[in-house]
């Protein structure tokens, strides 16, 4: 069975990176870049992944969307803010990765994730 992960960014390039490690991890991609497209991919989803930096869509409100649907929620910012990762834990998120170690080691540390 493959495990399907919705993949919610706004910047094209970084997506496409997201997407990428998810499908190396032997994982399928449904790529999202606003909140009703969020909700699309979720219909299909067991996971997520959130980028917490984009203006498109509310971050915290896009993992407590993904987790009221059962969904195993990554967010994914960077690595100095931490007021915004205490955020994407309390609204649900399982882990909050800084975007070094997903451009780094993406494919093995979301394979790790996915495992879990």
């Amino acid at each position: 069975m493959t495990v399907r992960v919705a993949v919610l960014a706004q910047d094209l390039i970084w997506q496409d990176r997201l997407a990428r490690a998810v499908e190396a991890a032997g994982a399928t991609p449904s790529r999202a870049k606003t909140g009703p497209e969020l909700d699309r991919a979720l219909e299909c989803a067991d996971r997520a992944i959130v980028d917490l930096t984009a203006r498109n869509y509310d971050p915290m409100s896009a993992i407590r969307r993904a987790t009221t649907r059962g969904a195993r929620v990554l967010a994914v910012g960077p690595h100095d803010d931490i007021e915004v990762r205490k955020r994407a834990l309390a609204a649900g998120a399982e882990k909050v990765l800084a975007y070094r170690k997903l451009f780094e080691d993406g494919p093995a540390t979301l394979t790790a994730w996915l495992g879990a």
